[in-house]
C-alpha cells in the first residue's frame, strides 16, 4: 500500500466522522429525495472501500462528495426511465361511447407491442421529443427512432388486420 491511502482503520474512524457532512453535501447539491440521496452516499462509501489504495485521506470528502453526487444522478435516470404503462398518463377521450369503444381498442393494442416501444410511443405520445424520449430512458436518438418506426409500422399491421 502506497503511504498516503487508506486503510480498513482509517476507514473506521472516517464513516462516523464524514457521514453526517456527506449526507449534508450531498442534500445541499442534489435535488433528489432523501432516499436517493441517502442510497448515493451508501454506494460512495462502497466505491470508497473498493478503491481505499487510490484515495488519500485528506481528500476523501471531496472524493465521496462526487461520488454519490454522480450515483444520485444516476439513480434518479434510473428511476426516471421507468414510465409505468398501468399509469393512465391523461383523460380518457370525451365524446361519443362509439369514439370512446375505438380509443380503448387502439390503446389496447398497444399492450401488442413490446415492453419498450409502448414506453417510447407513450412518451412521444404525452409529447417528448425523439430527442427527450432518448434522454430519458438512456437510449440513443437512432434507437428511439427506429422503435418508434418499428411501433408505428406493427401497428399499422394491426389496424389492417
Amino acid at each position: 500500500m502506497r503511504p498516503g491511502c487508506l486503510n480498513l482503520e482509517d476507514l473506521a474512524t472516517l464513516y462516523p466522522r464524514m457521514a453526517p457532512a456527506l449526507q449534508r453535501i450531498v442534500g445541499r447539491t442534489v435535488d433528489a429525495p432523501a432516499s436517493i440521496r441517502e442510497e448515493a452516499c451508501q454506494l460512495a462509501w462502497g466505491q470508497l472501500v473498493s478503491h481505499r489504495d487510490e484515495i488519500d485521506p485528506e481528500h476523501a470528502l471531496g472524493w465521496l462528495a462526487t461520488t454519490a453526487r454522480r450515483e444520485a444522478v444516476r439513480l434518479m435516470r434510473e428511476r426516471d426511465a421507468h414510465v409505468s404503462l398501468d399509469a393512465e398518463p391523461f383523460a380518457a377521450p370525451r365524446g361519443s361511447t362509439p369514439g370512446l369503444a375505438e380509443s380503448r381498442r387502439r390503446l389496447a393494442q398497444l399492450n401488442l407491442l413490446p415492453e419498450r416501444q409502448q414506453r417510447i410511443i407513450w412518451l412521444r405520445g404525452v409529447g417528448y421529443a425523439a430527442t427527450e424520449i432518448a434522454s430519458h430512458t438512456g437510449d440513443s436518438l437512432r434507437t428511439v427512432e427506429r422503435q418508434l418506426a418499428l411501433a408505428r409500422r406493427a401497428l399499422r399491421e394491426l389496424e389492417a388486420a
